[in-house]
């Protein structure tokens, strides 16, 4: 029976840096490759941009009253009005 072939410690390292290259490089394609598209704008309702016209004036005003703590509160109410919140997420950058 015939000894098996020998491999040095030197070849092992070699290898796995290799396979560890090989996966990094793997992965970067895949999660390049799996990055979704910005979705296209949709058009908002006159009185959602009215909405967020009055939001973006309200914190203009905060900001120069010195009151830009990051925290502002709006509520609004109306029998039939547009929900908006999927507007003001989207313009506000709800994905944060």
């Amino acid at each position: 029976m015939s000894k098996p072939i020998r491999t040095s410690r030197r070849t092992w390292v070699a290898v796995w840096a290799l396979l560890c290259g090989a996966g990094i490089a793997a992965t970067a394609g895949l999660n390049a490759a799996s990055t979704p598209d910005q979705r296209p704008e949709r058009p908002v309702s006159p009185e959602c941009a009215d909405y967020i016209a009055d939001i973006e004036r309200q914190l203009a005003e905060a900001k120069q009253q010195g009151r830009d703590d990051g925290v502002l509160a709006f509520s609004r109410s109306k029998v039939g009005a547009d929900d908006c919140s999927d507007e003001i997420r989207d313009h506000f950058g709800g994905d944060r």
